[in-house]
């Protein structure tokens, strides 16, 4: 039975290590607070309290594991800034790295590394020159993973149940379609991308692969999508967003690479997953309404 640990458990960690354990993995799931890790537990996954951004918390947890097969940093910065990405990503990520040098690592990074602004295509050979130092700072635990012959998943925006972000503006009115709609979304489902995890996890792909669905769409035609499945108006038009934490990008992302190792995404475009994650959203407000 192989072994692998998630260095974060959380929207996408949680999914990722449930999915492995159905295939047969030993899990281990790793969280910062003792009542996360108690939670994991009783949702199924064997869970530890390890801090990465502590060296000795990791060294010690490594230690006491024994041989592990492969290891996914999937731990969020918490929305935080540049001191926040540097302690979890690059830090979590060099800590990760020593503890297990023999092991095969992959590092959940993201697809806005990718700074092209004029909606080409881009795939992993495609230029990686952020703007913006959280950018800078993932290429940076991209590069500790790559010297160790890991595995980088450049995650397009992730969404899911109970999450999308270009819903949850559409329903609360401060969407708003930037300039003339054109710029590119990218985006992939929440168990899509935990089953792109296991598919770099069970194939030992090294290098960088981009984790996108099949449908990158124009902002003004993710938004239609929407609209059309409510059945109402489109969002007022406005100027674009150019302080976005990740920086303002405009491009197409390929999962040509990831594709290669035959995985393919449940639902290849946002418009596929809309009447459930409608249907949650709806049933959320209803709840909120009833308490």
């Amino acid at each position: 039975m192989p072994r692998i640990v998630f260095a974060g458990c959380g929207f996408l960690g949680e999914a990722a290590a449930l999915l492995c354990l159905r295939s047969g993995w030993d899990v281990t799931g790793l969280t910062h607070r003792q009542e996360s890790a108690a939670a994991l537990r009783i949702r199924g996954i064997p869970s530890d309290v390890v801090n990465l951004a502590d060296s000795n918390s990791v060294q010690k947890f490594a230690n006491s594991l024994g041989p592990v097969d492969v290891v996914v940093h999937a731990a969020s910065s918490g929305r935080g800034g540049e001191d926040a990405y540097r302690t979890v990503y690059r830090d979590g990520m060099a800590h990760l790295a020593d503890a297990f040098p023999n092991t095969f690592l992959i590092f959940t990074g993201s697809t806005s590394v990718y700074a092209q602004v004029s909606g080409e295509a881009v795939s992993e050979d495609s230029p990686a020159q952020p703007d913006r130092n959280t950018g800078k700072i993932l290429l940076e635990a991209e590069e500790i993973t790559l010297q160790q012959n890991g595995a980088v998943a450049r995650l397009a925006g992730i969404y899911g149940p109970g999450r999308s972000v270009l819903l949850r503006k559409f329903l609360d009115g401060t969407a708003c379609i930037e300039g003339d709609g054109q710029r590119i979304i990218n985006q992939i489902h929440r168990d899509d991308a935990a089953s792109a995890l296991l598919a770099l996890a069970v194939s030992r792909s090294r290098g960088i692969h981009n984790i996108v669905d099949d449908g990158p769409a124009s902002q003004i035609t993710v938004y239609q999508w929407i609209a059309d499945a409510l059945g109402r108006p489109l969002p007022p038009f406005g100027e674009r967003d150019l302080n976005r934490k990740r920086g303002w990008t405009n491009k197409r992302v390929s999962n040509a690479r990831i594709r290669s190792l035959g995985w393919e995404p449940g639902f290849p475009t946002y418009q596929t997953a809309l009447p459930a994650l409608i249907a949650a959203a709806e049933a959320a407000a209803q709840q909120n309404q009833q308490q």
